[in-house]
């Protein structure tokens, strides 16, 4: 079988700033093909509670917003053909200002943004500043949706979306079934490329996705990974780089 594209996600910055950067470096050694990084927020409404833990444990020890953009400079610059996502929320980006905020993430390396609590229709002028700076605003779709609107959303013309593959938080376990690629079907159907995730753990489930999405998304999987072997940085680093082989070799 061909190899399954992945979108890994990372909270930057947790549970420091090295292991994060060690994370990283397993994940892309692994064989991860896009990097989700996302910026610590106070009240991360999509997150399950591992995700939120790690954001609440990075935010206790002061990270910014202006570390997670450091952070990102690195990897980047080590990995240049690595494409690199930032993942957060309105708040952050609406703060500086959005036009502000996209060219600062555009000056280290981001390709695109996923702000989930921001709709595709009313952005805030998002990806109008992602377009003016070569970056992609790349909008959620949910199953929660209606039809009409995300029919709506499937026309609009973007790039990429990202399907979650159900509603609620992420990092519980998501069952793939029809209803499951049925949603990714009508989240194509306009042409835009699909990124699919929310709770996937296993190669089981990312096999079952490969054919239906552009890469598969799995984030608190690893995530959980680097809580549980925080005290050892090579364990670490080599469980992440066996998960991600996993998810992309199944």
């Amino acid at each position: 079988m061909a190899k399954i594209k992945l979108m890994s996600h990372l909270v930057a910055g947790y549970p420091t700033d090295e292991l994060a950067l060690t994370a990283a470096r397993a994940l892309v050694a692994g064989g991860a093909d896009i990097l989700e990084i996302q910026l610590p927020f106070s009240d991360p409404s999509a997150d399950g509670p591992a995700i939120q833990s790690a954001c609440t444990e990075a935010l206790a020890r002061g990270y910014r917003t202006a570390d997670g953009l450091n952070f990102i400079k690195t990897l980047h610059e080590e990995n240049p053909s690595i494409t690199i996502y930032i993942m957060s929320y309105g708040s952050l980006i609406y703060t500086p200002g959005v036009h502000t905020f996209c060219r600062k993430a555009a000056a280290v390396g981001v390709k695109g943004m996923i702000i989930p609590d921001l709709p595709f229709d009313n952005d805030e002028g998002l990806t109008k500043a992602c377009n003016e700076n070569g970056m992609e605003n790349i909008p959620v779709a949910a199953p929660s949706m209606t039809p009409e609107r995300l029919k709506k959303l499937a026309d609009a013309g973007f790039s990429h979306i990202y399907a979650a593959l159900r509603a609620g938080i992420t990092g519980t376990n998501t069952m793939i079934d029809n209803h499951t690629l049925e949603f990714l079907k009508k989240v194509s159907a306009g042409g835009s490329k699909v990124y699919g995730g929310f709770g996937i753990s296993n190669g089981e489930q990312s096999a079952a996705l490969a054919s239906y999405v552009e890469a598969v998304v799995a984030g608190s999987v690893f995530v959980r990974i680097i809580a549980e072997n925080k005290d050892n940085p090579t364990v670490l680093a080599q469980k992440l780089t066996e998960k991600v082989k996993e998810l992309t070799h199944s």
